[in-house]
């Protein structure tokens, strides 16, 4: 016997509803559409000039037809890693913290000004950057190189760690500094998303893993950890996302320059988003050209992230149950 088919009947209100999400996730796909078209447009004239030397080219002189994106795309990177290192472990443990330590009377406040965080304007953070942390963070950067200066990311190969006469202006408008900077804007976010997939771990399980016996820590490092794996990886690859993308404040802080700049703690850095800023106001046609090819290059790489984030977690058991 054939079964029979079941038929949902969908009141008036329902059609309505999935039409209006499905338009809008429509809409979204469709605008960013038009963003890849319109900077692909802009970008052909430079990339028609430069070809593949775009991405291996440090220098960036438009106007004479030498230039590329090899080292601010190389000092983005390494902006968005210094700051996903310093924000991954402050953000998961600050997620923790709320959703299983924190008092319930406190918890809806701590919530409150961790999502507030996320709106302070990032003129703000630069700022706050250029005139407090550097100073303070300058000791810990020359710290840092005279201990760990062996390791090529942490040399300074400009001045001599040791030398008590050695200028402090060697360790300010490094990448360090820039992606500390980074590091507290992203994160509100990376918390907010943790936050959230930690309070979706079954309470059954909770319950069963403190019944046999374990801790509150063995609780969520058995439970609740392995839940939330994929919202810790989604809401940190998120997180770089955004610092990939980060402008003001990374612009604020840094002292640009155009070579490849691998050690951290030096004067010195670039990125993408910041040299767009820097030379946006006094662009030629073919300058600005060039400057829709960098930020093409960005959104294609924002892109591709926040793609992966989302993958992640869809996969992930909390994002599957979600």
């Amino acid at each position: 016997m054939r079964p029979r088919r079941l038929a949902t009947r969908r009141e008036h209100a329902d059609r309505v509803f999935r039409g209006a999400i499905r338009s809008g996730g429509a809409l979204v796909l469709l605008i960013m559409l038009f963003v890849g078209v319109f900077l692909l447009l802009r970008a052909k004239d430079a990339l028609g000039i430069a070809g593949i030397r775009f991405f291996t080219t440090q220098a960036w002189e438009p106007d004479s037809g030498n230039f590329g994106i090899a080292a601010v795309i190389i000092g983005t990177s390494l902006i968005a890693l210094v700051a996903v290192t310093f924000a991954v472990p402050l953000a998961l443990g600050t997620a923790l913290y709320i959703s299983e330590y924190a008092p319930l009377r406190m918890r809806a406040s701590l919530t409150t000004l961790v999502d507030l965080m996320a709106a302070v304007p990032s003129v703000v953070f630069g700022l706050w950057g250029v005139f407090y942390l550097q100073d303070k963070v300058v000791p810990v950067a020359q710290w840092i190189s005279t201990v760990l200066g062996w390791i090529p990311v942490f040399n300074v190969p400009s001045v001599d760690p040791r030398d008590p006469l050695t200028s402090t202006t060697a360790y300010t408008s490094s990448t360090f500094i820039a992606g500390l900077v980074v590091a507290m804007m992203i994160t509100p976010i990376m918390t907010s998303i943790m936050r959230e997939v930690f309070m979706q771990a079954p309470l059954g399980e909770r319950e069963g893993a403190l019944a046999l016996g374990s801790t509150r820590w063995g609780m969520i490092r058995s439970v609740v950890l392995p839940y939330g794996a994929g919202g810790i990886i989604g809401g940190t690859m998120l997180g770089l996302g955004r610092a990939l993308g980060e402008t003001i404040a990374v612009y604020m802080i840094i002292s640009p320059v155009f070579e490849i700049q691998p050690h951290i703690l030096q004067n010195g850095a670039n990125s993408v988003s910041a040299l767009i800023a820097l030379r946006y106001g006094e662009a030629t046609p073919i300058g600005m050209s060039a400057l829709m090819a960098a930020g093409l290059a960005l959104f294609l790489m924002t892109l591709a992230v926040n793609f992966a984030a989302s993958i992640i977690v869809s996969r992930s058991r909390s994002g599957a149950d979600s």
